[in-house]
């Protein structure tokens, strides 16, 4: 398949997930290809762990965490969205593909209790949903990761989506004005 092939059924993949769970989507488009370099930046290179990546969608930041060099072995998708999991998996035949909820990653992740992660990816849109269940979410990211690792985050509004768990800082990294809406990138570390 062409980019170009690939671009068009993502985006009619996006817009049938957007009109049937907005809630789980939460944008107007797939996120643009500058914001997907912007988030994968984050990830440090020079680090061999794993690196997850929670709301893959249609791949687009998945397609820019690849082009960072990292092997796709290394890298876990969560997607709950059962067609678009399998997409995924089709897409990226090398990458470990989970269809589960990122909400609850015990449950997602369950063969891989106690792995830390190089990285975290999360493409959910976290102001979508109530504050106590953003904060369970990111203290549960920050206790999957090695030391000195980021959550990348991104988000819509002009603060990060939540506040750095205790004994942990959120910092903004970029904004990505080639987005619609224009996108802030956020990386929360352990102090």
């Amino acid at each position: 398949m062409t980019d170009q092939t690939f671009a068009l059924a993502d985006n009619l993949r996006f817009l049938k997930a957007l009109i049937t769970r907005p809630k789980n989507v939460g944008a107007i488009v797939p996120s643009s290809p500058a914001l997907a370099r912007a988030i994968a930046q984050g990830i440090d290179i020079n680090r061999t762990g794993p690196v997850l990546e929670l709301g893959p969608g249609t791949g687009v930041l998945t397609q820019a965490i690849l082009e960072r060099d990292i092997a796709p072995e290394r890298l876990t998708l969560v997607e709950y969205d059962a067609e678009m999991a399998a997409h995924l998996a089709h897409r990226f035949p090398r990458v470990h593909v989970l269809q589960g909820d990122a909400f609850d990653l015990e449950r997602t992740l369950r063969n891989r209790h106690g792995e830390l992660f190089s990285a975290i990816v999360s493409g959910l849109p976290l102001l979508n949903f109530p504050l106590a269940l953003r904060k369970s979410y990111m203290e549960g990211l920050i206790a999957r990761l090695e030391h000195g690792a980021p959550v990348i985050q991104f988000s819509y509004g002009t603060q990060a989506p939540v506040e750095a768990p205790p004994g942990c800082s959120v910092s903004r990294v970029a904004l990505v004005w080639a987005n619609i809406p224009p996108a802030r990138v956020w990386i929360y570390r352990k102090n």
